[in-house]
């Protein structure tokens, strides 16, 4: 029974580090997706907000 528990605790802590590769992985695209889209043109909105006197 102590083999199984042990196989048991080594695949679920093989899924996490994948899950936790994957989400790495999804960052880093969301980041780069980002950086393409911004790269063709990059636009400033400069906003100047005044309260009336």
């Amino acid at each position: 029974m102590a083999d199984n528990d042990n196989g048991g605790g080594g695949s679920a802590g093989v899924v996490a580090i994948v899950a936790v590769f994957v989400l790495v992985i999804l960052a880093i695209l969301f980041v780069f997706r980002g950086r393409l889209l911004n790269r063709g043109g990059t636009q400033k909105i400069d906003v100047n907000v005044t309260t009336p006197k």
